[in-house]
């Protein structure tokens, strides 16, 4: 048999051998039998029938939900999990089922108690009998009908149908007890509030988990799933809105119906069939548990999630024996713990967020709708939506510390499952969602014009995705800050060129960046000419409101280049792109190639030099740009200081006051020193010197000039190169954006 055969191989049971029936048997259970008439002497006969409608409002959006899921692709084993896998990834599937698979497996102790519970108050004779070894002895049997044989166990709850159909049938035939004491004989009770009592009577509705438990068994579980589900939650909706207005006939507001939890029992025309369906029900829901956990387990462990010998399965079946004997352990475990109240909540809410998962899935997938996304059971994506809100709701209102226990357990395992670093091997919505998100913020962004307040880099940078030049790429990497986005380009020959060795190259690049702490996109194009190319991209890249707004360029090394540099520079500055030219010391002209391909790494720099001219946008743009960096791991220990070299007719003292002025209702630190203005080239030689000692310094940089050709322009960034020299790190930038940057220190 093959693998593939092998994993969907099981028994091909039908919708009401395979899912109605292990379903309505949970939901027809001992909250029933042992506390209806609790919840109708608490409530009253109204707000009764309010409190069933709308816990079986939650039950029936969730079926819809899943069956909507269910209907759209196949459906293997695994129940719960595997459709919340399939949705939201294997991290979250693993998230939900391994505390769906403890959930299960716990809570057959929880019934198992509640049959012998129940045996031994019906038997006075048995009351010195150890409740624990009665406890195993009942596990034993269900746990050996479980294992080898999931027909067997399934054909032996259809005796345990008739049981509590008999039972009920006795029931509607009865009346009021005979013995029933006079109600002021009775002492009265404070009624408990409508939510308390929801608390309580919610668990008696969730048990269509057990039927989709069996979906690898199913013949065919398209059909199986939504038929059975639905049909269990109606069956299951018409008896609990049929009991209370019987006992409410039957007593009316008797204080009994609050006192005495056998009152169910004893309204009966035959008591002891009553009695046989409070067993029955306790062990039908024990062995619906008992078969649903290790085929959750099993779905796991075929994902590879959890240990392969789990997977396991034997038999024509495919029963998942090693997972039900690990289930039947741990039922085990807590019938002789005793302890597990502070569990019971938690895992009560782990199926309520399970429901609220599959609502969740089913609402984003019809939201979304992509083309993969066709089920034969249609549900309108607000009716899944109500359903997830109404999950919510109940959690909060049983529980809200068992509801943050239960998240804060489901957050454990779902960040232990993406530290391991998970490679599913199916599709899920993920991606869906968030193009479907990012195509919303891309629409409401492009409504918001760009402002100096908001102002983030996103960052072209040219030529920095190379090993040569490497502290480009973390010039690049500092500027965005994992806050603007930030592309990394390389323009290859067009010659050889394919789509393969693009993406090859691309994520070469992707990786090489990513071991140097940047992160970023990587964009490799291909062209005849490199000039050519990067003004091809500085043109049209981007989407919408996400073109680069920065323009990232390393300058020209030599006159041969700089024709080409000055074309893109002034391109840029053309189409209302920022441009930053940054120049390494040592590169280019006869430098230290080795020094110059040197990451920007080592100590942490101490000094970054702003010169500011105070014309124009370029001042607070270099400012702006300045704290930014300081901002990242990089530079962050970077004393500032701010440079101005005073013109002809300026009082530098005064000039030096207004700066400081101007920092301080910027809320910036930094140290002021004003240059008295210089005589001709000396300037560029007192800047020299004056950030001779700084790690990095920052100049404006001019606009082309109205019909200045491109070698000319890319003359005039050479010359920003040469006059450079001896500083580690300079940029050169200008604010071509049409932004005014004074706003960012507003």
């Amino acid at each position: 048999m093959s693998a593939d055969a092998k994993r969907t191989a099981g028994y091909g049971f039908g919708a009401f051998k395979g899912v109605f029936t292990p379903s309505i048997l949970t939901i027809i259970g001992v909250v029933m039998y042992l506390r209806f008439g609790w919840t109708l002497g608490n409530l009253g006969l109204g707000r009764t029938l309010l409190l069933v409608t709308i816990c079986n409002s939650v039950t029936l959006l969730t079926g819809l939900s899943l069956s909507a899921l269910a209907t759209n692709r196949e459906v293997r084993g695994g129940g719960a999990y595997y459709l919340v896998s399939r949705a939201f990834g294997a991290e979250a599937g693993a998230a939900i089922g391994i505390p769906l698979f403890l959930s299960q497996a716990v809570s057959v102790a929880f019934y198992a108690a509640g049959f012998v519970e129940a045996l031994l108050g019906a038997f006075p004779s048995l009351a010195g009998w150890d409740p624990r070894l009665v406890g195993t002895a009942t596990l034993v049997a269900l746990g050996l009908l479980s294992v080898f044989s999931a027909n067997l166990a399934l054909r032996a709850q259809f005796f345990i149908m008739g049981a509590i159909a008999l039972s009920l049938v006795s029931f509607f035939l009865g009346g009021a007890p005979a013995d029933l004491p006079p109600a002021a004989a009775l002492p009265a009770v404070e009624p408990k509030g409508f939510f308390f009592v929801l608390a309580v009577f919610f668990p008696a509705v969730t048990g269509i988990l057990s039927g989709l438990g069996m979906s690898g068994d199913l013949r065919d579980p398209g059909r199986a799933i939504p038929r059975g589900t639905l049909a269990a939650i109606g069956t299951g909706y018409l008896v609990y809105m049929a009991v209370p207005v019987a006992l409410f006939l039957f007593v009316g507001a008797h204080p009994a119906l609050v006192s005495d939890p056998m009152l169910f029992q004893k309204c009966a025309r035959w008591p002891a069939l009553v009695l046989l369906g409070v067993w029955a029900a306790c062990l039908s829901s024990a062995l619906g548990s008992l078969l649903a956990a290790p085929r959750v387990l099993q779905a796991l462990s075929r994902d590879r999630l959890v240990p392969a010998f789990l997977g396991r399965g034997w038999g024509r079946g495919d029963d998942p024996r090693a997972a039900a004997a690990l289930a039947f352990a741990l039922a085990l475990a807590a019938v002789w713990a005793g302890g597990v109240d502070f569990l019971a909540p938690v895992l009560t809410m782990v199926n309520l967020l399970v429901y609220a998962l599959l609502n969740l899935a089913a609402a984003l997938e019809e939201t979304l709708g992509s083309a993969a996304w066709r089920p034969t059971f249609r549900v309108p994506a607000a009716v899944a939506a109500a359903g997830f809100a109404l999950c919510a709701a109940v959690m909060l209102l049983i529980s809200p510390g068992a509801t943050l226990a239960a998240l804060l357990l489901v957050a454990a395992i779902h960040w232990l499952m993406v530290r391991r670093r998970l490679r599913a091997r199916w599709d899920d919505l993920r991606r869906s969602l968030l193009r479907g998100g990012a195509r919303s913020v891309l629409r409401a962004l492009a409504r918001r014009p760009e402002d100096g307040r908001n102002w983030q880099p996103d960052v072209l940078a040219l030529g920095a995705a190379t090993a040569r030049r490497p502290w480009l790429a973390d010039l690049a990497g500092a500027l965005s800050r994992d806050r603007g986005l930030l592309t990394l380009v390389s323009v290859v020959p067009e010659e050889g060129w394919s789509a393969e060795r693009a993406d090859e190259a691309r994520r070469t690049v992707r990786d090489w960046a990513k071991r140097r702490g940047v992160e970023a996109f990587a964009r490799v194009y291909p062209a005849a000419d490199p000039w050519e190319g990067m003004r091809e991209l500085v043109r049209a890249y981007g989407f919408g409101p996400l073109a680069p707004n920065t323009v990232l360029l390393g300058a020209p090394a030599d006159e041969e280049s700089a024709a080409g540099a000055g074309s893109v520079a002034a391109l840029a500055a053309r189409l209302r792109r920022n441009v930053v030219l940054a120049v390494r010391d040592g590169e280019g002209e006869g430098g230290d190639e080795d020094a110059a391909a040197a990451p920007l790494r080592g100590d942490a720099p101490r000094t970054i030099d702003v010169w500011w001219r105070g014309r124009g946008g370029n001042a607070p743009f270099l400012l702006a740009l300045a704290c930014l960096l300081r901002q990242g791991r990089v530079w962050e220990d970077a004393a500032l200081r701010l440079r101005h070299v005073a013109e002809p007719d300026e009082d530098p003292a005064r000039a030096e006051e207004t700066l400081r002025a101007f920092l301080a209702e910027a809320r910036v630190r930094a140290e002021v020193s004003v240059l008295p203005a210089p005589d001709g080239l000396a300037a560029v030689a007192a800047i020299r010197a004056a950030s001779a000692d700084a790690d990095l310094a920052l100049f404006g940089l001019r606009p082309p000039a109205e019909g200045e050709s491109d070698a000319d322009y890319g003359a005039y960034l050479l010359a920003c190169r040469r006059a450079a020299e001896g500083i580690p790190l300079a940029v050169y930038a200008l604010a071509a954006e049409g932004i005014d940057f004074r706003d960012v220190f507003a």
